[in-house]
């Protein structure tokens, strides 16, 4: 079934790449060529950690009029645990970029024009 779902797909293409009184149907809007510079985003900052912590530490100054004295337990917790996720983001971090994650933009940006690419199509 599949395979005759495809092959007009396939004709449409073909009929589409195909040339047309010697110019291509489908033309590009720009030229095929990459460039120097890479856009400059923020990458993604991943999931909170140390919620269920925070909550109950929240819970606990309530429950208490904001008095840190009575919520040393919980207090200890959340900042053991904010160390816990700091060091294992560091790690990680250290691990990507020995393993080749992907780069940061503006590493990229560095690279692309220490290497320019060709302006000119193939």
């Amino acid at each position: 079934m599949a395979a005759q779902g495809g092959a007009p797909f396939l004709e449409k293409v073909r009929k589409l790449l195909g040339r047309q009184d010697g110019k291509p149907v489908l033309k590009p809007n720009r030229t095929l060529a990459l460039r120097d510079a890479v856009a400059n985003r923020k990458l993604k900052k991943g999931e909170a950690t140390c919620v269920t912590e925070m909550s109950v530490l929240m819970a606990c100054w309530k429950q208490n009029n904001f008095v840190d004295d009575l919520c040393s337990n919980e207090m200890k917790a959340f900042y053991s645990c904010i160390e816990k996720a700091r060091a294992s983001m560091k790690s990680k971090s250290d691990q990507s970029s020995i393993q080749g994650g992907r780069l940061h933009p503006k590493q990229a940006t560095v690279l692309l024009k220490r290497y320019p690419n060709l302006r000119t199509e193939v």
